[in-house]
């Protein structure tokens, strides 16, 4: 598929998707005879980890890292056990990590429904109300 598809199917705009691909997170599979980017659903899914990573605040660095990691992974070539298991702790390792900023998260959102709902009341007590 084209890079409009994908950035309808992934909800990445073009600038970054075409910047995924100049930082080596993203190649196209393929280019067309007039040179447009294809794109396969496993480019689709790789765009798809970056951006559930992205609002968890990893670097293009983990995000790579990680990457690298479950391509190895998924390669049909064998691996040898202990690589497989330091591949392993490396996914462990990131499915830590979002799952404390996910913590971090659901605490700042309890924070900020207390304060609204805070707000409301102060409003209601001064008799405000909405138009």
């Amino acid at each position: 598929m084209r890079i409009g598809e994908v950035a309808t199917r992934t909800e990445l705009s073009l600038r970054t998707i075409r910047h995924y691909e100049e930082v080596g997170l993203v190649i196209p599979s393929a280019r067309s005879q007039g040179g447009f980017r294809l794109y396969t659903e496993r480019d689709v899914a790789r765009l798809m980890v970056i951006r559930r990573m992205k609002p968890l605040g990893f670097t293009l660095d983990q995000m790579r890292d990680l990457l690298e990691a479950t391509d190895r992974l998924d390669d049909p070539d064998p691996i040898e056990p202990g690589q497989r298991e330091r591949l392993l702790d490396i996914v462990r390792g990131y499915e830590q990590v979002a799952e404390d900023r996910i913590t971090d998260l659901r605490t700042q959102l309890e924070r900020a429904e207390d304060f609204a709902a805070t707000l409301h009341a102060r409003l209601n007590r001064a008799g405000s109300t909405r138009i």
